[in-house]
């Protein structure tokens, strides 16, 4: 299962008009390597209690198949966001399709390019009343010194089914360390237990007698691909991996590279597997109205689609790309075929001021009029990947979209994935494709 987080459609259509404009050609015929997938749908992503959903309450949806409340991961609406005890009580606990595979005696694993603790990879196995304990210390704020739920960390390295990943890679190492260590690249740890939990993964594998690998940088998941260990973690950022068009490609891997080396660990299982891949940093970055990095983020996602898509049979293995929750950047004036899709539409404003193509309903990009006059934003480059679009609402953050969002679905029953359905059925259709978890299967 492949997560464009934040991946709306209007980001697909844009995104893939950059990469064919990339290439020098007019860019709105081209596709993302998912866009060629037989089978689209369309999942309605709202929560329990939010019209518009956040990054948590979706994960329960499209890992777990339950819809829950905003911040809240892996339990069921009975437990309300931020309550200390609630998620702690088994039967308010869900199961995700990473369990399911896992009891089945298939292998499972999470890659993303966010800290692995974040909300979407959490809900595959973690049970918490909010999004934000990732470390202990965050709990403490909510909860005190006497927090009984474990934080995110915590449940991923000691919990089932964290703890029977094979392969684990993304960022986020600071909430596996002490806060009176340093990672290296000089993040400090944030735990403020004192328990250092890379090492704690490490004694939990010489404890079952199994080879292990923790890697930190590139070089050394090149060497662990190689190697085969039993279990892999990959953790190469102190907070979330960088954005592909700033990073430091010595040490950072790419996202194609993060979901090669999961699907070859993986794949040893001779009865399957299920993995979770997230391209985390499209939601970041139109947060901040950071437009081209989010387009080129959603271009990441493709590459390690089609990856995926050299690497396992179109016969055997299931490949459902989809995303959980939309944006409110918009495409929107008259352009001509082949605009520059950053740059500004060929109509002008009432005003007589230019507009761009792309813009944002709210967020960090607005700009205040002066004497009552739009300001020009062509007058800025807005190739920049720091370049804030504009955006018609002042808020520090922008926020999520309540559109429907895509999905595209290859392989095994991949036709079950047309139409319009809640987010929720997704690991549920995914479960009786493979024949795993509860409920009916395609081989019964």
């Amino acid at each position: 299962m492949f997560l464009g987080d934040g991946m709306s459609v209007p980001t697909l259509t844009a995104a893939r008009t950059l990469m064919g404009q990339r290439d020098n050609r007019p860019g709105e015929e081209s596709q993302l390597a998912f866009e060629a997938f037989p089978t689209v749908g369309l999942a309605k992503t709202y929560c329990v209690n939010a019209q518009i959903a956040d990054s948590a309450c979706t994960a329960s949806a499209y890992l777990c198949g339950v819809k829950a409340n905003r911040g809240t991961i892996g339990v069921t609406a009975a437990v309300p966001r931020f309550h200390c005890v609630a998620a702690e009580e088994e039967q308010h606990q869900l199961s995700s399709i990473a369990a399911w595979a896992l009891e089945d005696g298939r292998d499972a694993g999470i890659v993303t390019t966010t800290r692995v603790t974040h909300a979407s990879p959490a809900g595959a196995y973690a049970h918490t009343a909010a999004r934000d304990w990732e470390s202990d210390a965050d709990a403490r704020v909510d909860c005190g010194t006497d927090a009984v739920q474990r934080d995110i960390a915590h449940q991923l390295v000691h919990s089932y089914p964290g703890n029977q990943f094979k392969v684990i890679l993304g960022g986020g190492r600071r909430e596996f360390l002490p806060d009176t260590v340093i990672d290296e690249e000089g993040t400090p740890g944030r735990r403020s237990d004192g328990k250092n939990l890379i090492e704690q993964w490490q004694v939990d594998k010489i404890s079952r007698n199994v080879s292990y690998q923790y890697v930190w940088n590139r070089d050394q998941l090149m060497s662990a691909v190689e190697s085969q260990p039993d279990y892999l973690l990959g953790l190469f950022e102190g907070s979330h991996m960088q954005y592909h068009m700033q990073a430091n490609k010595t040490t950072e891997p790419s996202l194609a590279e993060l979901t090669e080396a999961a699907i070859k660990a993986l794949s040893r299982n001779e009865k399957g597997f299920f993995l979770f891949v997230e391209g985390g940093r499209i939601d970041h970055a139109h947060h901040d109205n950071l437009v081209h990095l989010a387009l080129d983020e959603t271009i990441e996602l493709s590459a390690a689609v089609a990856r995926a898509t050299e690497l396992l049979s179109e016969e055997d293995s299931l490949i459902v790309v989809t995303s959980d929750h939309a944006h409110v950047m918009s495409i929107n004036g008259y352009t001509y075929r082949g605009g520059d899709i950053l740059g500004p539409s060929d109509d002008l404003g009432d005003d007589g001021i230019p507009y761009m193509t792309l813009s944002y309903s709210n967020g960090p990009g607005y700009r205040p009029y002066s004497n009552g006059v739009r300001e020009d934003v062509t007058k800025y480059d807005y190739h920049d990947i720091e370049f804030l679009a504009p955006a018609a609402v002042p808020l520090e953050s922008e926020t999520h979209g309540g559109d429907d969002v895509a999905v595209f679905a290859r392989g095994p029953q991949h036709q079950m994935f047309s139409g319009l359905y809640e987010q929720s059925q997704l690991p549920h259709l995914m479960a009786y494709a493979a024949c795993i978890g509860p409920g009916l299967h395609a081989c019964d």
